[in-house]
């Protein structure tokens, strides 16, 4: 016996009531669409079920993947000896703590998070309306647009760790720079956070939510499956403007095209492979630096 047989028995007994999913292809769980199976997938409904996954997998030598809405990620195309747990299934908590105060989970997606906000007239959250990750990612990579991110609404990040243990991080502890955090190498597993808002008018921050839609509408490929922009920002210029000076708007490796629209965006035009995702990030990369002599760096997260 394996030891994620061993795992999946351990589970069966130790949380019946927790989904198992075995073989399972990343391709439904990713915005791209693209990835292989994975051996073991599990979707714990509460921190109680994920806290003993956690500890199962520990105890038969596995560390697992956490995984939110998969839309910042590239899998390999071929079956992955990994444990995948999906946290946008139980860790839902969204609530008020004061007037300007929210206590959320891990797996509320940001869109939500954003929506709940205007509603009881909070600003802060706006720019996080479009963007489709949850928030346990969105910590994780300190998730920004249009002029704001995470780092300037989060004041606190509660996680466990590999052992199941629960803490929390405040303020500067959560370490929140460009597209990186204290959670980015894994040990950590974010269960929740608490964000400080500004009181103001709703139709306001509706006006704003629709406006920067709008533009997102306008300027991204939103109609084809891809993992949002595929490079961080470099530290002169953007990557978008580079790849597009470059003329490499609409170049393609296989199912893998630079937008025409937005040439910061890779995308799915229809049966992408990891392999040729990574083929024309490849490609990218290597005419930018010698057109332009500056090495673009992967925004994308790759699984394993």
């Amino acid at each position: 016996m394996d030891r994620y047989t061993q795992l999946e028995t351990q589970l069966r007994n130790s949380c019946p009531n927790l989904t198992l999913l075995q073989e399972e292809p990343m391709s439904r769980h990713t915005s791209f669409q693209i990835g292989g199976p994975v051996r073991l997938m599990a979707l714990p409904d509460s921190e109680e079920t994920l806290a003993e996954a956690l500890r199962a997998a520990r105890k038969v030598g596995i560390t697992p993947y956490l995984l939110g809405n998969g839309t910042n990620l590239l899998c390999q195309d071929e079956p992955m000896d990994c444990f995948v747990l999906k946290t946008t299934h139980g860790l839902t908590r969204l609530e008020l703590l004061d007037e300007t105060t929210i206590a959320c989970g891990a797996g509320i997606s940001l869109a939500r998070l954003a929506g709940f906000a205007q509603q009881h007239g909070l600003t802060g959250l706006e720019f996080a309306h479009g963007i489709p990750g949850s928030l346990g990612g969105g910590i994780v990579m300190n998730a920004g647009a249009y002029g704001g991110e995470l780092k300037d609404v989060l004041v606190e990040t509660h996680y466990l760790t590999q052992a199941g243990q629960k803490g929390i991080r405040r303020g500067e502890e959560q370490h929140l720079g460009y597209r990186t955090s204290a959670f980015s190498s894994g040990h950590e597993i974010i269960i929740g956070g608490v964000l400080k808002l500004q009181s103001s008018d709703p139709a306001a921050i509706q006006a704003r939510m629709e406006e920067l839609a709008e533009k997102r509408r306008s300027k991204q490929p939103l109609e084809y499956p891809s993992a949002g922009s595929t490079f961080k920002r470099p530290a002169d210029g953007f990557a978008a403007a580079l790849i597009d000076q470059c003329g490499l708007k609409g170049l393609t490796v296989g199912g893998a095209q630079v937008s025409e629209k937005h040439a910061g965006f890779v995308i799915n035009r229809g049966g992408a492979t990891c392999a040729d995702v990574l083929a024309l990030t490849d490609q990218i990369r290597e005419i930018v630096r010698e057109k332009k002599g500056i090495t673009l760096e992967l925004e994308i997260k790759r699984m394993p």
